[in-house]
């Protein structure tokens, strides 16, 4: 991609030469005259060109070496063939990650991003994705010395990255707070977009504790921001007028695979409670209470009798998970947690994770329009524990197949054999398939045929007959909430059937 860059750059510079030449040699007199003396400074704009003084020496580049072979996700794929704004910030519709099914081997490459010293004896943060699967990494201070790195640990779900550089007497960056940042602020980044050290862009923060649909980071609260970051800016400050770090940048959303305004920190809190762990161990622990949650839509709250939308839906609870045994249930809504409010089901991720395996927590919940307070102590995140994580999509042949619909809503039941529901993951005598969707509300709620049933309501189904009987009172108007795993996921769909739905 070095090329295209350079020919975009000539561009720029040739049309900006162009201009100047064709100006009237009177009137390039006529503003040499009137600029004689200097302007007076514009009151009320901002001038940042102290805070990068001084900031600046702390902010680095780093360079690392990615071998060949199949390893982890962000194993980059050669950066001169996909730079890494498509590797990293496109989402599902676009490029894939590195690392997916069906991508094979990635060969050598080299990912750039930046850094920031966080103490004098040579410790630098940088993200995980810009030095996951390096062979080496390098480390460039701005007064031009060279170091090899050594990764302390990394840990992709926080996407911090802890290096240590073999010097001392180091100039580091003040670390600011997080959790008092406020829409509309100012921020500043320094990085190396496009190879270009130490390139300042400033803006505001457009938004906090955002969850990004298209992040792995399930567990941080991103910080939107509208100030330009590229490629090369991954990894490096985020900065309050203060000149304190407030957020490693990490992500943007683009459609274009260049800055389109909408950027994506780290938060520096978070980020320094996985430091400190990854200083002691390598790693990072995080606490999890072993269930999958959904956000609450109107027509949600509807058929649920809730009073509004807010809070967490509980759709699947592990087996033998810290909130099985603490007595959480399918249906149950998380209000809050040690007293403080779950607006959003990604809320809650990002305070769990932030807290140790063995943590008590209390959450609010609502169960069947009541309030209850039910107490957790927090199991340790295990990716092999997550719901999901070994099922398989269900076959969506027609055996079992009605031929019409026997309930109000027009799903055409389907009767799951054996095979089916170990495939699925489910108990023996657990859930009905759905072969044919005929009713318009339930096809608009998003229903397909080779979903599974398990719940109408709070009332589990197994079979044809009693998932026609469970819906037989439904009437139109009336919302009802099923429960249903589809591939690897479980969750409620909320349909309210129309009195013309049926075809």
């Amino acid at each position: 991609m070095k090329a295209p860059l350079q020919a975009a750059v000539l561009i720029v510079l040739t049309a900006a030469a162009t201009t100047a030449v064709v100006l009237p040699v009177a009137t390039a007199t006529a503003q040499q005259s009137t600029l004689s003396t200097a302007p007076t400074p514009v009151a009320g704009l901002p001038d940042f060109s102290q805070l990068v003084e001084q900031v600046g020496p702390g902010v680095v580049n780093v360079v690392a070496e990615i071998g060949g072979g199949a390893s982890a996700r962000s194993q980059a794929v050669q950066q001169q063939d996909i730079p890494e704004i498509f590797r990293r910030f496109f989402g599902p519709d676009g490029f894939p990650f590195p690392g997916q099914p069906g991508q094979g081997p990635q060969p050598h490459g080299e990912s750039m991003g930046s850094g920031f010293i966080i103490s004098p004896d040579g410790y630098v943060l940088t993200n995980h994705h810009v030095v996951d699967g390096a062979n080496e990494v390098k480390v460039k201070l701005s007064d031009g010395r060279e170091f090899t790195a050594e990764v302390v640990g990394s840990d992709e779900q926080s996407d911090v990255a802890l290096l240590k550089i073999p010097a001392t007497g180091l100039p580091t960056l003040r670390i600011g707070d997080s959790a008092a940042l406020k829409p509309g602020q100012w921020a500043i980044a320094i990085g190396s977009p496009f190879g270009l050290d130490h390139s300042v862009t400033a803006g505001i923060i457009s938004a906090v504790g955002r969850s990004n649909r298209y992040a792995q980071q399930q567990y941080v609260p991103f910080i939107q921001t509208d100030v330009a970051i590229n490629q090369g800016n991954s990894g490096g400050p985020l900065l309050n007028v203060r000149g304190e770090v407030i957020g490693i940048n990490s992500q943007i959303f683009s459609a274009s695979g260049g800055y389109m305004g909408v950027s994506f920190a780290i938060p520096i809190d978070l980020a320094m409670g996985a430091v400190k762990q990854l200083k002691e161990t390598g790693k990072v622990r995080r606490g999890m209470i072993g269930v999958t949650l959904q956000p609450i839509t109107a027509e949600d709250a509807k058929g649920l009798g809730l009073p509004d939308a807010r809070g967490a839906l509980i759709n699947d609870v592990t087996p033998g998970s810290a909130g099985e045994k603490a007595g959480l249930r399918i249906g149950d809504v998380v209000r809050s947690i040690d007293g403080t409010e779950i607006r959003q089901s990604s809320d809650l991720p990002p305070i769990v994770g932030a807290m140790a395996p063995g943590t008590k927590v209390t959450l609010g919940i609502l169960r069947d329009g009541k309030q209850k307070d039910i107490r957790v102590t927090l199991g340790e995140l295990d990716p092999s524990l997550l719901p999901g994580a070994s099922r398989q999509p269900m076959p969506r042949g027609p055996q079992g197949r009605a031929d019409t619909s026997a309930n109000p809503l027009g799903l055409v039941g389907q009767e799951l054999d054996a095979n089916d529901r170990r495939q699925a993951g489910l108990e023996p005598g657990e859930g009905v398939g759905i072969a044919r969707v005929d009713g318009l509300a339930a096809r608009e709620a998003g229903l397909q045929p080779g979903d599974i049933v398990l719940r109408v309501g709070n009332e589990k189904v197994g079979s044809v007959a009693a998932f026609d009987k469970a819906l037989a009172g439904v009437k139109p108007g009336e919302t009802v909430m099923l429960l249903v795993r589809r591939g690897n996921s479980t969750r409620f769909f909320a349909v309210t059937p129309r009195a013309d739905d049926a075809e």
